[in-house]
């Protein structure tokens, strides 16, 4: 028997949720209104693991994580950005995008099947403010909010003090050089600043980290890690960078490096339990494989496309037309499940963007 057939990834992504929920109430237990909405939320989402059980034992697969990038619009250019690479990112504004009462029907579908976090994304999130506060309406799902940080003002903290199921998590590359070299002058000025009015108010925020070959060392050191500490931080979120062009192959981490960072988050999640550590995507081997196409997660782009993966755009069904249910049932969707591409070993980063010849390949069978 094999390693994917040995692992249970629903078991995997439960008790990664329940680990993150546990953590977050440590991390809080000095702040009495968070720690009230963590215990909330902590019970919806114990009753969306049933939900999601009762529906395995009912041979329905329901994951505990969504994606939603819910615009193309962003401000910046950061280098080797892989959205801007695949054209899901643009400077202007892009027609057909779902409307505020779509994504809050799509809210109240995962909510209603079982799913406990949706990670909000873009281009930029924090420029569709009315699908942001579409998304407090619905404190039994914990909305990270991936954000460059620029558009963070006051109605945005008020905001998050009134909804504490939306977490900002702003992207930060390490120190202050790198950061800026990567995503522009001041960018990292203007982080610190954010960071510093939301520990001011008490709120919790996280950071997102996107790993290289040539920052690993750095964003996982303990000057590092103090700094965002010491700034309130609760969260930091490790993505391994995905290569975008043959140039930038040799930034994307290799088992080495990957065994490197499972190890330092093995550390300090023992070690610095002040904030949650989380890797994406993480070790695929002991988990069994990518859990992209609904395994664990799955994406919805900004027109509606239910894919795999941000970094797999490919889509052969649009919930405008279909319900959450119905996507996760997409021919796309049961030929990756079924195969062995998310299973199958590769050099590093997103298994299905290594892999995008064998995709478009069962995309066109399913057009004929």
């Amino acid at each position: 028997m094999n390693t994917a057939q040995q692992f249970d990834i629903q078991a995997y992504m439960t008790e990664g949720v329940e680990r993150v929920v546990s953590d977050a109430l440590k991390a809080t237990f000095k702040d009495p209104r968070e720690s009230a909405f963590m215990l909330k939320f902590a019970a919806a989402s114990r009753a969306a693991s049933k939900k999601r059980k009762k529906a395995e034992d009912a041979g329905e697969h329901i994951p505990p994580f969504l994606i939603c990038s819910i615009t193309s619009k962003c401000n910046l250019h950061c280098a080797g950005c892989y959205s801007r690479c695949n054209h899901a990112t643009v400077d202007g504004e892009s027609v057909s995008q779902l409307t505020s009462e779509e994504w809050l029907r799509i809210f109240e579908e995962a909510d209603d099947i079982g799913v406990s976090f949706i990670l909000l994304a873009g281009g930029e999130p924090m420029l569709r403010r009315d699908i942001i506060e579409a998304a407090g309406q619905r404190p039994g799902i914990l909305f990270p909010i991936f954000t460059n940080g620029t558009f963070m003002d006051d109605k945005y903290f008020d905001l998050f003090d009134k909804k504490r199921n939306l977490i900002p998590i702003m992207s930060i590359e390490g120190e202050k050089e790198i950061t800026d070299q990567r995503r522009g002058e001041g960018i990292y000025d203007r982080l610190v600043r954010n960071m510093d009015e939301l520990h001011r108010r008490g709120l919790i925020f996280g950071a997102s980290v996107t790993v290289t070959t040539q920052n690993i060392h750095k964003v996982t050191s303990a000057h590092f890690l103090d700094t965002l500490s010491e700034r309130g931080c609760k969260a930091v979120i490790f993505v391994e960078y995905v290569p975008v062009t043959e140039e930038s192959q040799e930034l994307a981490p290799g088992d080495g490096d990957r065994e490197y960072l499972r190890a330092e988050i093995a550390r300090l999640r023992a070690e610095r339990p002040e904030m949650v550590y989380i890797s994406f995507p993480g070790d695929e081997k002991s988990s069994g494989g990518c859990v992209a196409a609904g395994r664990g997660f799955f994406h919805i782009n900004s027109h509606g496309g239910a894919e795999p993966c941000p970094f797999s755009p490919y889509s052969d069904v649009n919930v405008k037309n279909t319900s959450l249910r119905e996507a996760l049932r997409s021919p796309l969707f049961m030929a990756l499940r079924s195969g062995d591409i998310l299973t199958d070993d590769h050099q590093g980063g997103c298994v299905l963007f290594e892999k995008k010849d064998m995709v478009e390949k069962i995309m066109a069978q399913g057009r004929r």
